[in-house]
Parts: C-alpha cells; structure tokens; sequence
C-alpha cells in the first residue's frame, strides 16, 4: 500500500481522533481512506448525470468565502431556481440552491464549490 502525507490543522486531527473513538476505526488512515472512498463514489454518481435534472446542492462555507460563492452563483443562474442563505453560528454559512437544468452545468457548478477551500460542506442531492 502507497504511504501518502498530508498537512491537517490541529483542528482537524482532533475531529479526526473523535471519530476514531467514536466510530470505532482501527487509526487515523482509517479514517482518511473512509473518507476517500466516500468523495470518490460521490464523484463518480455526479459524474454519471446527463441530461434534464432537477436537484439541490447544500454547501456550508465560512463568511469569508460568501464573495467566491456570490460570484459563483451569478454565473449559472441558468440552472439556479431558487436560492436560499442562512448564517450559521461560528461565522459559517449554509447555502441551499435548488437546480433544474442541463446536468453538465449543475455538475460544473458543483464543482466550482467543491473547489473552494472554504467550503466545509458540500452535497448535491438527486432524485
């Protein structure tokens, strides 16, 4: 198996070594690799959509990143129905689009927002 490094904050470790204890995981690459696996079948599912689609796409992000998101959303308002903004505590954002439209350009959009490192939540429900 190929060893792989990454820089985590001091935050995140810690959330990783919660679920750890709380689920049960036999170590951090556990975890990592759980994690892979799971934003890797959720790119592949998006990657299957064609055509005509109907969806909603969650995304959570920091306030500093609510400019990246505006900017974002005024170039596919073409598939934007409806757009909904709550502040969340801890100076977080939740963002709830509902989309109808060419699923290449929902797909683009979901990608554009994964992009964002800011962004600390993201999923694109499909019917």
């Amino acid at each position: 198996m190929a060893i792989v490094s990454i820089s985590i904050n001091e935050k995140m470790l810690g959330e990783i070594d919660r679920l750890q204890r709380e689920m049960g995981f036999s170590g951090r690459s556990e975890i990592v690799r759980a994690g892979l696996r799971t934003l890797i079948a959720e790119n592949k599912e998006a990657g299957e959509l064609k055509g005509r689609l109907k969806s909603i796409l969650l995304v959570v992000h920091s306030r500093g990143a609510e400019r990246d998101v505006t900017e974002a959303k005024h170039h596919f308002e073409d598939v934007i129905t409806t757009h909904i903004h709550s502040g969340l505590r801890n100076d977080k954002c939740l963002e709830i689009f509902v989309l109808d439209g060419n699923a290449e350009r929902i797909k683009k959009f979901l990608k554009i927002n994964r992009a964002n490192r800011n962004v600390s939540y993201i999923r694109l429900i499909t019917p």
